[in-house]
């Protein structure tokens, strides 16, 4: 069992609700642009919703900026691979600095997740945990945790793959599951930090690092 100090058990919820409140706010600009670009440069909502699971288990809908076109956007879709021609140009951009995931802070303010956590998966992989794995379920799914960082390059790497479905289900998911893990043994205010200020500091890298290669 992982011993949860009063962080955990309140104060990373109130950070939550603060700094997702805080973020709708400062973002909303950022929302609306965002939105235009989807709708004018392709037909359907801006906005696409998937069933995930979450704390206990309980399923809800993941909110996102729709990166795909409404032809796939509507199918219970598990992975996407670098240069997967169902993303639209505008979601690649979404994708590439993960502006796709800001909405999830409403799912933030609603309970469903939390700043920091594990990312939530669709109940397909959920029913393949064992019962250690799903250790992950005790908390609140977040919209950045260590795995994600560690994996930053996922779908490059998947399209690698002669089988990414499978080099996911037997490679990725399960060592993401074991840096979940170590995560839930130490849920403090300054772990939690340090992952946001990594998840904004590697979009800002990645973003001089695409600028740099075009500039070549």
């Amino acid at each position: 069992m992982f011993t949860n100090g009063f962080y955990a058990n309140y104060g990373k919820r109130a950070l939550d609700i603060l700094a997702a409140t805080a973020g709708l706010i400062l973002l909303s600009p950022v929302f609306g642009l965002v939105a235009c670009c989807i709708k004018l440069t392709s037909r359907g909502p801006a906005f696409y919703r998937q069933v995930r699971i979450g704390k206990g288990g309980r399923p809800f809908q993941i909110l996102k900026f729709r990166s795909m076109t409404m032809q796939t956007s509507n199918r219970d879709l598990k992975i996407t691979v670098a240069g997967d021609s169902r993303v639209t140009p505008v979601g690649r951009f979404l994708r590439r600095y993960k502006v796709d995931e800001l909405p999830q802070l409403w799912n933030v303010i609603r309970g469903d997740m939390s700043l920091v956590g594990p990312r939530p998966e669709v109940a397909v992989y959920i029913e393949e945990y064992t019962r250690e794995q799903r250790i992950v379920l005790s908390v609140r799914p977040g919209i950045t945790d260590t795995a994600s960082l560690a994996y930053r390059h996922e779908e490059e790497i998947l399209a690698n793959q002669r089988d990414p479905e499978q080099f996911y289900r037997t490679q990725i998911l399960p060592d993401k599951l074991a840096r979940n893990k170590a995560y839930l043994e130490e849920i403090t205010l300054r772990n939690d930090i340090r992952v946001i200020v990594k998840t904004i500091s590697s979009s800002f890298v990645l973003a001089e690092k695409t600028g740099a290669r075009r500039a070549l």
